[in-house]
């Protein structure tokens, strides 16, 4: 049984009302609108603290496109892909608006992209009453895919479900060696923070592991001063503290939770963005103690001529290393391109659809014999994760650490279990 919770609860706006720059200039890629035979409208943040995703995510696309063109996605040259990139500022109202404007105007076939699952939430609800397919590359709400799934909203990235069912096994897979009992919870507020948390201990609850829960904190997104809750923290004394805190925020609450010892005193796990390329360089080459860590991909995991073959072509493309977000996007395109190439048009979306559930996928992330496959019931891409610790590695600078001492968990075994899918389906229908 799930224990009481107990703790201090900080409420905030599901966004913070952040100051950022000017909108970045809307992105083309691809094929001339008079060649086009697809048009992909992507939504993603390019200013501000999460600029860094959708920068990398505009790479990733063009990557796709280039591996779309020489054959390597469908044996062939494929299909010809016209992808319009445009800044939502993270949030909802602009990227529902963008939206509309790429089907309106554009003529788009496809919707792709966002990191932020508000405003991927919004725009999924478009995408049904509109019938126009949204290929999902980065947010992580489960709740998209479980209690809002719909047919035309596919997501191509590891959702809040898989990771923290990766980290509810790692957490138990360690427990003989390194035991613990009390955790807290430390979770953006807003969708992705909460149902992060509630996947997190459903996962836990499944696996029957006994726990208590000490609190749950809940700043708000793009929190600049998380000193309130790492003094709560250090008063209540979890053994471990999950946060699913990402990109500029938990990098923030590390440097200021490291300011005053806080790792000395109890673990940190982010199982869904924590080992994250931006973080470990961030950390680098003495991360705090402690620390446990996964993220959606991994540029030095798995070690397979596919992921090897992404990263460093990116790299020879960008001079940089990828985050996570470059992998999220390729997929996403690669996905479109390989449905369209099978179906042979990008307006029949019932076949559209038919071909995507169920869709076998090799992907810079599989391992070795594992190709990632869509589950037809919730549309989630189903992919294996690992979990593991900050370890010396200097392979891809200015990264002096890269994510080591590794649990693999395969991806069936990270699958929702039907049960759950059904009963949380039922629980959100309105009531008559």
């Amino acid at each position: 049984m799930r224990p009481a919770l107990r703790g201090i609860a900080v409420a905030a706006g599901i966004l913070a009302s952040t100051s950022l720059a000017a909108r970045a200039e809307r992105i083309v890629l691809g094929a001339a609108p008079e060649a086009a035979e697809v048009v992909v409208g992507c939504i993603y943040p390019m200013t501000g603290r999460a600029a860094i995703y959708g920068e990398d995510s505009v790479e990733g696309i063009r990557l796709a496109l280039r591996d779309i063109a020489s054959g390597k996605v469908t044996g062939t040259p494929g299909p010809r892909l016209r992808v319009v990139v445009d800044d939502d500022l993270s949030k909802a109202s602009y990227g529902l608006r963008l939206a509309e404007d790429f089907i309106d105007k554009d003529h788009a076939h496809f919707l792709c992209g966002m990191v932020s699952s508000g405003v991927a939430q919004a725009v999924s609800d478009l995408a049904r009453r509109r019938s126009i397919i949204l290929i999902g590359t980065d947010h992580a709400s489960s709740r998209l895919t479980i209690e809002a799934g719909h047919p035309h909203y596919f997501r191509l990235s590891n959702d809040s479900w898989t990771s923290n069912a990766a980290g509810a096994r790692y957490l138990r897979d360690i427990r003989a060696s390194q035991p613990w009992q009390r955790i807290a919870i430390l979770n953006p507020d807003y969708e992705y923070g909460h149902v992060s948390r509630d996947d997190l201990l459903t996962a836990m609850d499944g696996l029957g592991m006994k726990y208590e829960v000490v609190a749950e904190l809940w700043p708000k997104l793009y929190e600049p001063d998380y000193s309130t809750y790492i003094q709560a923290l250090k008063e209540l004394k979890p053994d471990i503290v999950v946060t699913a805190l990402w990109g500029g925020d938990f990098l923030a609450f590390l440097k200021q939770a490291a300011a005053v010892d806080l790792f000395s005193q109890m673990r940190v796990a982010n199982f869904d963005t924590g080992a994250n390329y931006d973080v470990l360089v961030q950390l680098g080459a003495s991360p705090p103690p402690g620390l446990i860590l996964s993220a959606r991909h991994h540029n030095n995991w798995p070690d397979t001529p596919g992921n090897r073959r992404f990263v460093d072509d990116f790299h020879a493309m960008t001079g940089r290393y990828p985050t996570y977000a470059a992998e999220g996007a390729y997929s996403g395109i690669v996905a479109i391109a390989k449905a369209v190439a099978e179906v042979g048009n990008a307006t029949d979306d019932k076949a559209l659809i038919a071909v995507l559930e169920g869709m076998r996928l090799s992907l810079p992330e599989d391992p070795q014999g594992f190709a990632s496959i869509i589950d037809p019931v919730t549309h989630q891409i189903m992919q294996a994760q690992a979990v593991g610790t900050p370890v010396a590695n200097d392979r891809f600078p200015p990264a002096k650490a890269m994510l080591g001492n590794i649990r693999a968990y395969d991806a069936e075994d990270l699958r929702p279990p039907p049960d759950l899918v059904r009963a949380r389906r039922a629980a959100a229908q309105p009531t008559q």
